[in-house]
């Protein structure tokens, strides 16, 4: 067997046992090999927070330095989210879904092996590519292959496993740096990684029937006809091409805005070089605009961003997981400042992802039956300001702080689900997983805002007047995705293959 042969192989999509597919419930089986991917993330994601303090003892280096560990893997994702959402289009989801957890489980292998802390931001940063992998493709494996009834619920219960390895993620870092060390806080996704493979091999219905090397690339011309050329892999001068140069200014922009912050957070670089890099960030971000509007496939996809709901619902995540993602790296801050351990700090944070778990699955069942994805969305985002402005005013203490983070875990589990069900119904059919790329890039880019912000208010002014500031404005920020949430008309969708 040729290699040409051997990868077309490898790329061709197989189908579930005949006993699964033919099974009327066999979609809830796809969805929960969709929830491990999406579990692993975010545990991930919310352990390493609270593994900074170790790795920067471990490596001798500063807060500013050590958050590179977690900005890094957050960097990688948002630029390789929306380009791998692209060629899933074309290569097929199941396919790039369970190469992500292969790629995943192996970096995490050599991210505990790391002898220094910028090999190990390394090696966070090829995670990110198997996070990308798996990611770019959960929302449109989700929405594509239920049916219409169920795709808030499933999106949902989505959520839900996105909030149970948030919640896992604080107590069981805690866990296993105080009992073991910091390298099993990598080591730990090896056999979830391997476990998600096999499930998603069997369970994943196929995406595509055949091998891209078999799929026309041509590009109908006016008339019905199709541009000359030998067999099915003849290209046309018009045919789009992937836009590297929209990537590559994503990826500088949003590096430059974090560097900045992480500058001005405390990392060793001369002081005019958060001007500097503040400056880059907005001429690369004009750039960016320019090249989306005259890119012929385009990775931010101009005509799907100004689909009506789209663009806001796109703001509305990115809201909503700065809004997750702050409290997260600065409730365990502010309560160790306050002389609460630990082991305490990290149990009490998990109440605000347990929560959003909690009302991602079921949450919902307690609102009146007639409310709209719309109206969830904004009495979540009320109910997540009204949590993060007690945060901040009440006295720092374990039980104190307990029922604010609650309430706004609580409304963060309605106000996103709701939200992704608006943006993927205004998304045509064929744009499903670039789509879904762009929700878990507006996603990634709350989370990476999340943690830097943080960082930078108790840098500016200590744990516990900088927490009550960033706080304050959070709330701001859940009140203004109140008025940014918007309806979007449904589009029809496929129903899923075998």
């Amino acid at each position: 067997m040729n290699a040409t042969a051997l990868v077309a192989r490898l790329l061709t999509e197989r189908p579930r046992p005949r006993g699964i597919a033919g099974w009327r419930h066999a979609h809830w089986l796809a969805v929960g090999t969709v929830c491990l991917g999406a579990f692993l993330g975010q545990l991930d994601a919310s352990v390493i927070a609270l593994v900074f303090p170790a790795l920067g003892r471990h490596f001798g280096a500063g807060f500013a330095a050590v958050e590179w560990v977690a900005l890094a893997y957050l960097l990688v994702l948002v630029a390789l989210l929306a380009p791998i959402g692209w060629l899933s289009d074309l290569v097929g989801r199941k396919t790039m879904y369970i190469g992500g957890f292969a790629v995943f489980g192996l970096s995490s292998l050599g991210a505990g092996f790391a002898e220094s802390l910028w090999i190990l931001v390394g090696c966070r940063a090829v995670q990110a590519v198997g996070a990308a992998m798996m990611q770019a493709n959960s929302v449109a494996l989700v929405a594509r292959g239920v049916p219409e009834h169920a795709m808030r619920r499933a999106l949902g219960i989505q959520a839900a496993a996105q909030g149970l390895g948030l919640a896992l993620g604080p107590s069981l870092g805690g866990l296993l740096v105080e009992h073991a060390s910091w390298q099993w806080v990598f080591w730990v996704n090896v056999p979830i990684a391997v476990f998600g493979i096999v499930a998603g091999w069997y369970l994943l219905p196929r995406t595509r029937t055949c091998p891209p090397a078999a799929v026309p690339t041509t590009v109908p011309q006016p008339g019905g006809r199709a541009p000359r050329g030998r067999g099915p892999r003849a290209r046309s001068p018009r045919e789009p091409r992937f836009d590297l140069p929209g990537m590559l200014l994503l990826t500088g922009a949003t590096t430059a805005l974090l560097l900045a912050l992480s500058t001005a957070s405390g990392l060793p670089l001369p002081g005019w070089a958060v001007a500097a890099l503040l400056l880059a960030a907005a001429v690369l971000a004009v750039a960016l605009v320019r090249q989306e509007r005259r890119a012929a496939r385009p990775i931010l996809a101009p005509g799907l961003v100004n689909t009506p709901g789209v663009r806001s619902g796109l703001v509305v995540a990115l809201i909503g997981y700065l809004l997750l993602f702050c409290p997260l790296v600065l409730g365990p801050v502010r309560l160790t400042g306050a002389g609460v351990s630990t082991a305490a700090a990290g149990l009490v944070v998990t109440l605000l992802p347990a929560a959003f778990a909690v009302a991602a699955t079921v949450g919902g069942g307690l609102l009146p039956r007639g409310w709209s994805d719309v109206t969830r969305c904004r009495f979540g985002a009320g109910l997540a300001a009204a949590g993060l402005l007690l945060f901040a005013a009440l006295p720092v203490s374990a039980a104190a702080v307990a029922a604010p983070l609650l309430v706004a875990g609580y409304g963060l589990g309605l106000l996103l689900p709701a939200n992704n069900a608006l943006v993927m119904r205004a998304i045509p059919a064929e744009c499903s997983a670039v789509g879904g790329g762009m929700v878990n890039m507006a996603r990634s880019l709350g989370t990476a805002l999340g943690m830097a912000l943080s960082v930078l208010g108790v840098h500016l002014a200590g744990a516990a007047s900088g927490g009550r500031t960033v706080l304050a404005v959070l709330a701001a920020v859940a009140v203004a995705a109140v008025a940014l949430t918007r309806p979007a008309a449904p589009r029809s969708r496929p129903a899923a293959t075998r």
